[in-house]
């Protein structure tokens, strides 16, 4: 036999792999695995997979229990999310809650502990058992070449032969780094034997046909594996095509040239396609690695020492969460380093949520604290809703309004219903206020006058097809003379202000004015009473710093975005387009903030 079928197992083999090898290839594990088992819906399941899988750990499969730690631990974060949504649910705050005791994972690892020591012992063993099959058939290969240089009978020489190649077909696995040469010199001494000694034609011939039959009827088998679908079951039954090819006699010398090349070709053909695929895959897994490595810089480089406010606190954990969601969106990473990093983006995560739990606690006595001062606010708005001193009493309560807003923070679930009870006992004193104050009417009926002649010069003004040049300017001091005009009687109130509103809106699309500037100048036309001017202001406040929050939120997500995709892109112009709008939004807000302030000192 010529050197190219002596070398037949290495030929598709890359250099670093023996033939022995290839059937477990590492790359295999995630797409085999996911037709080989279906997970587990409860970790209960799991362990209790475990348990048997252990009573037979030598025999385990290394994919499904790289599954199976997987669905386990993707069950256990579930369950602690779950549960931390129930306790927010149901009224805990998220910086109390503490994630339940379960000792389910202490028993995971004692039972994957306990199967990985039985698999280790059994490699052991099984290379042990390698280097015995290694010395038995260095010993076939001592009595091949002793039998290729006899001169003994042919007919009992050729019996010894076959005698001798069916131990070594009978003998399994050696250590992979010697098999090559091994199946070199047994080659070499096989096919001394089968050319150098005297045998009959006729046993010669028979063995030689037979063989041949084998082999060409493995390169059919080979041929067709290149239309196989499933890439990975195609290359191992090449494997198994290898082994029988080896395993299997020379054919006729003039013969053995052609055959091999049938095979290697066939064999070429389906491990390109194998070696194309994990390619594939393997780039793939480490891009994803690659992905997530800068998700966990990102949650590790928090800087803790920064976050001194509820707010600095709520806008990280909104980070950490869109962090949270676009790790669900990244597929496997590869094998080796999939738990690794998943470990490690979740230590990340419990850090943050362990460090904003303690923060929570360390300022809950402050803001116990400022529950006892606004509760005693309340009380004093109490005692004086019912007083008839309408001048002092507004202004005790004006004094009361400006200390309410120099106290902090009270805890959320108190948060609402301290600041209803506060503004409902001012507002109650303002309403009977204004009640005793009937008096005012004939004055309110001479203001009602001055707001119509007001309306009636706007619609004089948008009477005219081209307003004059300077109509903007006397508009706005319309405007300004109006916001100057007291109350008008109530039942008159709502009527005069949609006239007024609807000509100014008319008047504001004829002249072009800016959205913004109509609503400012609207607001400012609305400025309500003594009694809701805090109210209106702390409403102001209170929805510029949640915008002001949600700006910073769209900007963070941003910086997760990319514009690799046409859909990446256009969720960005679509996320920007929002930040600029919030942007107008904010900058209106802290307008009307001034008109309530320069109402308030005029």
């Amino acid at each position: 036999m010529d050197s190219n079928e002596t070398n037949c197992p290495l030929t598709e083999v890359p250099v670093d792999k023996a033939p022995e090898t290839l059937v477990s290839s590492p790359a295999t594990t995630a797409e085999e695995a996911s037709t080989t088992y279906v997970p587990k819906q409860t970790k209960e399941d799991v362990i209790e997979r475990l348990k048997e899988i252990n009573t037979d750990a030598c025999n385990a499969d290394k994919q499904e229990l790289d599954l199976l730690k997987q669905t386990f631990y993707k069950l256990h974060k579930a369950e602690q999310e779950a549960a931390r949504k129930a306790f927010v649910e149901g009224g805990g705050a998220p910086e109390a809650f503490v994630i339940p005791a379960d000792d389910s994972e202490s028993r995971f690892k004692d039972i994957m502990g306990s199967i990985k020591e039985k698999r280790s012992a059994m490699l052991a063993e099984q290379e042990k058992e390698k280097e015995n099959n290694l010395q038995k058939k260095l010993v076939i290969i001592d009595k091949l070449k002793e039998l290729s240089e006899s001169h003994e009978d042919a007919n009992k020489a050729y019996n010894e032969f076959k005698k001798l190649q069916q131990e070594w077909n009978d003998i399994k696995q050696v250590p992979a780094a010697k098999v090559n040469e091994l199946w070199k010199s047994y080659q070499i001494y096989a096919e001394k034997f089968y050319d150098l000694i005297k045998l009959n034609n006729e046993f010669r011939e028979y063995d030689f046909k037979k063989n041949l039959e084998i082999k060409l009827h493995l390169c059919e088998a080979a041929e067709k594996l290149a239309d196989e679908e499933d890439v990975i079951s195609a290359f191992h039954q090449l494997q198994k095509l290898h082994q029988e090819f080896r395993d299997t006699g020379p054919v006729a010398k003039e013969l053995r040239e052609e055959i091999w090349a049938r095979f290697k070709t066939a064999s070429t053909a389906v491990n390109r396609r194998h070696q194309q695929h994990f390619e594939s895959l393997k780039e793939k897994e480490q891009r994803n690695l690659d992905e997530k490595t800068v998700i966990c810089e990102i949650v590790e480089a928090m800087e803790y020492n920064t976050f001194t406010t509820f707010q600095d606190w709520e806008n990280k954990t909104q980070e950490i969460l869109a962090l949270q969601a676009k790790w669900k969106t990244i597929g496997y990473a590869p094998q080796k380093m999939n738990v690794k990093i998943f470990e490690r983006f979740r230590a990340g995560c419990d850090e943050f949520f362990k460090r904003k739990a303690e923060f929570f606690k360390s300022i809950k006595e402050n803001m116990s604290g400022n529950l006892e001062k606004k509760k005693a606010l309340c009380e004093q708005a109490e005692a004086l809703k019912d007083s008839t001193d309408w001048k002092t009493t507004a202004e005790v309560l004006s004094k009361l309004q400006k200390e309410w807003k120099t106290v902090g923070p009270v805890p959320k679930k108190y948060s609402d219903s301290i600041w209803k009870r506060f503004i409902g006992a001012c507002d109650y004193f303002f309403e009977q206020k204004n009640k005793a104050t009937s008096s005012q009417r004939s004055v309110e009926q001479e203001n009602m006058a001055q707001k119509k002649a007001i309306i009636e010069k706007l619609n004089a003004i948008d009477a005219q097809e081209t307003p004059e040049e300077d109509a903007g300017n006397t508009i706005r001091e319309l405007m300004k003379e109006w916001n100057g005009v007291g109350h008008v009687p109530f039942k008159e109130k709502d009527r005069l202000y949609k006239q007024y509103h609807a000509v100014i809106d008319k008047l504001f699309d004829k002249l072009n004015i800016s959205t913004s500037q109509k609503r400012l100048s609207n607001f400012k036309a609305n400025i309500g009473k003594e009694s809701n001017v805090y109210r209106e202001r702390e409403k102001l406040v209170r929805a510029y710093e949640n915008m002001k929050n949600d700006i910073q939120t769209y900007e963070n997500n941003l910086g997760f975005l990319t514009s690799s995709s046409k859909k990446g892109s256009s969720l960005m112009t679509e996320m920007n387009r929002k930040v600029e709008k919030l942007k107008a939004e904010l900058e209106l807000i802290l307008k009307k903030i001034e008109a309530i302030d320069q109402s308030s000192n005029e």
